[in-house]
């Protein structure tokens, strides 16, 4: 199965670290970051798990909750948290889907065959609070995720949703933005009473408006 951009993420019931999740109602009015992981005790997972959990503030900063899988038991679970507890330093505070039965990782389309047809591959998803897909990244197993990345696109996301705005190349939060085409000018002079720089009628560059959660 394959997920695409703007459609319902997947509901589905199953058993995690954290008791049982009935995902849709979990995520309640919040913006959602589903990310899987091959097995447990993998080493980069292990180091992205940490991440996560020190990314607390961060996460709920921008009414995001994060949620991860592997495919191992709940009880495989409980013990890779404490490795990553001691050997990382950082108690993991989301939940971990033990998708033993591959229920979820099939609703995703999780299971490349051609990869490996036991594990997950390791994709993120991330999820608005109207249930839709609006990211999907797969990573290659010897590659850690970059979270300050799925943050910056979360960010660009929540910004380009409140304003008609899209953001450019290497864009971080602060820079210049682009007014999006289909606003006229005369809309936009509503919009951005400082003005903006035009260097082509279609590429209208503005100051950053303020994130949602920065307000």
């Amino acid at each position: 199965m394959s997920i695409q951009l703007g459609e319902i993420a997947p509901d589905f019931e199953q058993v995690s670290t954290q008791g049982t999740i009935k995902f849709h109602e979990w995520l309640g009015n919040s913006w959602g970051v589903l990310f899987s992981h091959p097995k447990d005790y993998t080493p980069v997972c292990t180091t992205e798990l940490a991440e996560v959990a020190r990314l607390k503030p961060e996460w709920d900063k921008r009414h995001a909750k994060p949620i991860g899988l592997s495919v191992d038991p709940a009880d495989s679970h409980n013990g890779w948290e404490d490795d990553i507890r001691e050997t990382q330093g950082q108690t993991l505070n989301f939940p971990l889907l033990a998708d033993a039965d591959r229920k979820v990782s099939n609703l995703y389309g999780m299971i490349h065959p051609e990869a490996d047809p036991a594990l997950t591959v390791r994709s993120v998803f991330v999820i608005d609070p109207n249930k839709k897909i609006r990211l999907t990244i797969t990573y290659p197993p010897s590659t850690g995720r970059n979270f300050d990345e799925i943050i910056r696109v979360i960010d660009s996301l929540q910004l380009t949703d409140a304003h008609k705005v899209a953001t450019p190349v290497n864009w971080n939060d602060g820079d210049e933005v682009i007014i999006v085409p289909s606003l006229s000018d005369d809309d936009a002079k509503q919009r951005f009473p400082g003005g903006w720089r035009t260097l082509r009628p279609y590429l209208r560059m503005v100051a950053q408006p303020k994130l949602p959660h920065r307000r």
